[in-house]
């Protein structure tokens, strides 16, 4: 670590600082560039603000959830995983829990907390940080790599790391900048799409009439196909897709999980969507997708039928709406209802067997044909890039 010059590591969001404040631990001179006037700032509206730091998964579960490319994180978390993190936080003060779904915050939920944490590293290691800089190319002298361009001139490196982050969110810095140098520099740029993204339907108008509905614990199960061909029995009764054990899907069938979900005015999101949203929109790419909503999958459709029928038997004189404000959320009921073509006053006296067919089948398979990734800026984090088939898992270089 005697070079005589810095080691240079582009961007101050959470790689960039981890990688700074290490490679200063290990002894290295250190020069930090960040072109927004402060660091951390995705990790800032991470999780609401909250700052969703890692999951309670074990390794390989956790390595699943990558899909096909995740055996490439199996050389740096065999190394440094939740654990290590964990232990990193607490030795600048940040201490963390474990939520539902085996989600891990700080105990404070305050994302600034996590970002003071890596100030301290920086700090504590002599990390040179300059704000403001934009790096516009990373120079490269027989063979390696010399120093980095800037537009107020050229800064000489012994080493540069790239972590420029993605191309979501670019009001946080996020503008994809790295891939167009890594670009230059001989590397292939995989497509981007936008990841952990709401999904725009094809019929607006229905969304917006149930625009804001809360669905809890939905089944929603995405097919390569329009709408109108969804066959409800390959709906599968387990989760299926991406980073789930078991067979593959097979096509028709995209993905199917169940989780919580809302609707936009636009379409679909929630936090279930959003994991299902990749391979919606890779499968976007080879043709039509659509999704079918299953709201009560703990219930077969005779259950169900069996449920509302006693439901308006004891209560003869109330509201159809009211009735069933219970099974869906009070503020979705009656456009719900109104969906289906039901009048959503109408006593349960007076509803139908043809009223409640109607709203039995809403209920097991709600559908719409997906148009779109919502806004690939508002995605939460990029997938693509640099092909993983030029890096080396074991050091990234």
């Amino acid at each position: 670590m005697a070079e005589k010059h810095p080691v240079i590591v582009i961007g101050a969001g959470a790689a960039g600082m981890m990688a700074a404040g290490r490679a200063a631990e290990l002894g290295a001179r250190v020069l930090l560039l960040e072109k927004m006037e402060r660091p951390g700032k995705k990790i800032l509206i991470s999780g609401n603000g909250r700052c969703n730091l890692t999951n309670a998964r074990e390794l390989k579960s956790f390595i699943d959830q990558f899909g096909a490319n995740g055996s490439f994180l199996q050389p740096a978390f065999s190394r440094f995983f939740r654990n290590e993190l964990i232990g990193f936080m607490r030795r600048y003060g940040v201490e963390c829990k474990v939520k539902p779904a085996g989600k891990i915050y700080p105990v404070t939920e305050n994302a600034r907390d996590v970002v003071r944490a890596f100030e301290c590293y920086l700090a504590e290691g002599g990390v040179e940080v300059r704000f403001g800089v934009k790096v516009t190319g990373v120079a490269v002298e027989n063979g390696k790599v010399s120093g980095v361009q800037t537009p107020d001139g050229f800064l000489p490196a012994s080493t540069v790391v790239m972590a420029a982050g993605g191309s979501s969110h670019p009001q946080t810095g996020s503008t994809g900048d790295g891939y167009s140098i890594a670009a230059t520099l001989g590397h292939t740029i995989v497509r981007l799409r936008p990841g952990l993204v709401p999904l725009v339907a094809d019929d607006t108008a229905k969304a917006k009439h149930l625009q804001g509905a809360s669905l809890r614990q939905a089944r929603i199960t995405a097919f390569q196909c329009p709408a109108v061909e969804i066959d409800p029995a390959l709906v599968p009764k387990e989760d299926a897709g991406r980073g789930i054990a078991g067979k593959p899907p097979v096509l028709p069938l995209v993905e199917s999980r169940t989780g919580d979900a809302i609707i936009l005015y636009f379409g679909i999101g929630g936090p279930v969507i959003l994991e299902m949203s990749l391979a919606i929109i890779d499968a976007l790419e080879r043709g039509p997708v659509s999704v079918t909503i299953d709201l009560v999958p703990r219930m077969t459709k005779d259950d169900l039928r069996r449920d509302l029928q006693q439901r308006f038997d004891a209560n003869p004189e109330m509201a159809y709406q009211r009735v069933i404000k219970d099974m869906i959320a009070r503020n979705f009921a009656g456009r719900f209802i109104s969906l289906s073509g039901a009048e959503p006053e109408k006593p349960g006296a007076q509803v139908t067997s043809e009223d409640r067919d109607r709203l039995v089948d809403l209920m097991k398979d709600l559908r719409f044909d997906i148009k779109e990734a919502y806004s690939h800026s508002t995605a939460m984090v990029t997938a693509g890039g640099v092909a993983l088939n030029e890096i080396n898992p074991a050091t990234m270089a």
